[in-house]
């Protein structure tokens, strides 16, 4: 027998779903996709997570026109990729640092990675990094070479690392290998950086 309470809370549920089902936002949705996707949202609020992604992903399928089954599954991915990148950054991590550390994720980086990046950032917002880290896998730069770069550097300004970004992409059109870029203006930039002297390279006699 359902307690009385038991019915309340899947009495709100259910209003809730509705309500989400009816966003105007959602008009180019056919209804049974509606209500998945609504769904998808209450499960996410449920487990404080943003849910403004997930609607923007909805939105992007529907304007490309893709049939409801993907654009259901993507929704559903992209929680799932919020979830892990909660479970990385811990509670305390802003809407907009999951949505860029999910990014981050479906680009290839790791759970590890993002974890450390928190650590190393310390309480400053780590939606920069993310962003150059998600940027230089998807310039070819393999996945561990450009969370080693991004590592590195980030203790650094976020203008720093926007100008990091800018120069390895610079050097990838101009022919440069995508890892080899990335390795190469990483140790430059820890040089410039100050380095302590008894870890930078020596300079070749002539």
């Amino acid at each position: 027998m359902i307690r009385p309470l038991a019915c309340t809370s899947l009495l709100m549920l259910a209003l809730v779903t509705r309500a989400a089902a009816q966003d105007p936002r959602f008009s180019r949705l056919d209804a049974e996709t509606r209500g998945v996707v609504a769904t998808i949202l209450d499960s996410a609020r449920a487990r404080g997570l943003p849910s403004e992604p997930l609607v923007d992903r909805a939105l992007e399928g529907a304007a490309k026109g893709a049939p409801g089954t993907a654009i259901v599954a993507a929704v559903r991915r992209l929680a799932m990729d919020l979830s892990r990148a909660r479970d990385a950054l811990g509670s305390g991590a802003s809407p907009a640092e999951l949505d860029a550390a999910a990014a981050a994720l479906r680009a290839g980086a790791t759970p590890d990675v993002l974890a450390r990046l928190r650590r190393e950032r310390g309480a400053r917002p780590i939606i920069m990094p993310l962003a150059v880290l998600a940027d230089l896998i998807a310039r070819g730069v393999p996945a561990d070479t450009a969370a080693h770069a991004v590592l590195a550097l980030a203790a650094d300004s976020d203008d720093q690392l926007v100008e990091f970004r800018r120069t390895v992409e610079r050097d990838i059109a101009l022919g440069a290998p995508p890892g080899a870029a990335a390795e190469g203006r990483s140790s430059m930039d820890q040089y410039d950086s100050g380095t302590p002297t008894t870890q930078r390279p020596r300079p070749r006699r002539p």
